[in-house]
């Protein structure tokens, strides 16, 4: 099937964990502008229920579900509450993540359970209910996840962030595999440095990053800036819809920087 231009996801519904800012935002809008009916999660309402009406008024289907999908009950929740509010769950992107620091040596067992909960075991949990939605209803469907450039290995203060996203590399190949005569295609996106509110907060709280950190950092990058949400979000859709063709069990590196190559 050929996908129209403006139109890749035509007739669809698309769910976005952590949908409600950042990349996962830009996922929703841009899956808005390719003609799906969307739905998200996030855990803060108030900001959720203002991003859905947003769309609702620009003409939109758009259903927010509150949930912490760290909480495997809320994730497959989540799930479930979209197949009864929109009949069904066509595509999913995994946009929910956790960013905070640690080291091998000074991380405590509380934190790295906190980075496996969000950046791990929700997708987990999401993907295994939108995958049984699909699987019930005979159809195809198709997966990203949102990962990591940093899953190569990162920096030292990454250490739990990098151990939950490398795994979630290997779920995403292992779900692919599990599930291609399903249809059901599952690929992830190995995102690089992003400019987005919620690494402005974590550049400030742990880097005491100054007012203009973004147009600091990129002024040492090939393109002259930071990747943008919306960079990533074009991505997705792509991934999302049929122009990807039969591409299945991909983690592509979506960065401006050559892993594995140095000057």
């Amino acid at each position: 099937m050929t996908a129209r231009v403006g139109g890749e996801l035509t007739d669809k519904v698309v769910l976005v964990s952590g949908g409600s800012r950042g990349v996962g935002a830009a996922v929703v809008r841009a899956a808005a502008a390719a003609g799906a009916a969307v739905a998200f999660t996030g855990r803060d309402a108030t900001a959720g229920e203002a991003f859905r009406d947003a769309l609702r008024a620009d003409g939109t289907e758009a259903v927010f579900v509150r949930a912490d999908v760290a909480d495997p009950a809320q994730a497959t929740g989540s799930v479930e509450a979209v197949v009864e509010a929109l009949g069904r769950v066509d595509c999913l992107c995994n946009a929910a993540g956790l960013t905070s620091r640690g080291t091998l040596t000074g991380t405590t067992p509380e934190l790295f359970d906190e980075h496996v909960a969000i950046n791990l075991r929700a997708p987990f949990f999401t993907m295994a209910a939108a995958v049984r939605d699909m699987r019930a209803r005979r159809a195809p469907g198709t997966v990203v996840n949102i990962i990591s450039m940093s899953a190569h290995g990162g920096q030292p203060y990454l250490a739990p962030y990098v151990a939950a996203k490398a795994g979630l590399i290997g779920l995403t190949k292992n779900a692919a595999h599990a599930h291609r005569f399903d249809r059901i295609r599952i690929n992830g996106l190995n995102i690089g440095w992003t400019e987005t509110e919620g690494e402005a907060l974590v550049q400030k709280q742990f880097h005491d990053a100054p007012d203009d950190w973004a147009e600091r950092a990129g002024r040492g990058l090939p393109a002259g800036r930071l990747a943008s949400a919306q960079d990533a979000a074009a991505a997705v859709v792509f991934l999302l819809s049929d122009a990807s063709g039969v591409v299945t069990g991909s983690v592509i590196d979506w960065d401006q920087q050559v892993r594995g190559a140095y000057d």
